[in-house]
């Protein structure tokens, strides 16, 4: 079920609002959508932010480069376990915890991201992104 809720913006926050749409490819009210749906889950998820990248908007770990969909990825390498994927990254675990807490909320974002990543080609990514570098991680078994 859905709401209609009517809310006044100001001429500059409409003009705002409208750029950020036409970006996104969306209308103004499906832009305000996702900014109240992103800054929900900011509100309930500690240490995640969202971010334009261009792969579209996606969940990050605040204060680093990384996607939550990364450090998921990069946290199977080591059974899930936080304190090995924290002492990967150089993390205190806590911001590892925060990747892994918003994935458990919302599997299906993270999976989908996880499944695009696997199927890019490393090369037509480099050429999207050419500071994208390629990690290979080996298990501490």
């Amino acid at each position: 079920m859905s709401h209609v809720v009517s809310i006044r913006f100001k001429d500059s926050q409409m003009e705002r609002l409208r750029r950020l749409a036409r970006r996104l490819g969306r209308t103004p009210s499906e832009a305000s959508a996702l900014l109240v749906e992103e800054s929900l889950r900011e509100a309930e998820f500690g240490h995640i932010d969202f971010r334009d990248s261009p792969l579209g908007r996606q969940a990050y770990v605040k204060g680093s480069t990384l996607a939550v969909w990364e450090v998921v990825k990069l946290s199977t390498s080591y059974a899930m376990d936080v304190t090995r994927t924290a002492r990967h990254l150089d993390w205190f675990p806590f911001r590892v915890q925060a990747a892994l807490n918003y994935a458990q909320a919302f599997p299906e974002e993270i999976e989908e991201a996880i499944l695009d990543a696997d199927k890019s080609d490393f090369q037509a990514l480099s050429h999207m992104l050419p500071q994208v570098e390629e990690w290979v991680v080996k298990s501490e078994e």
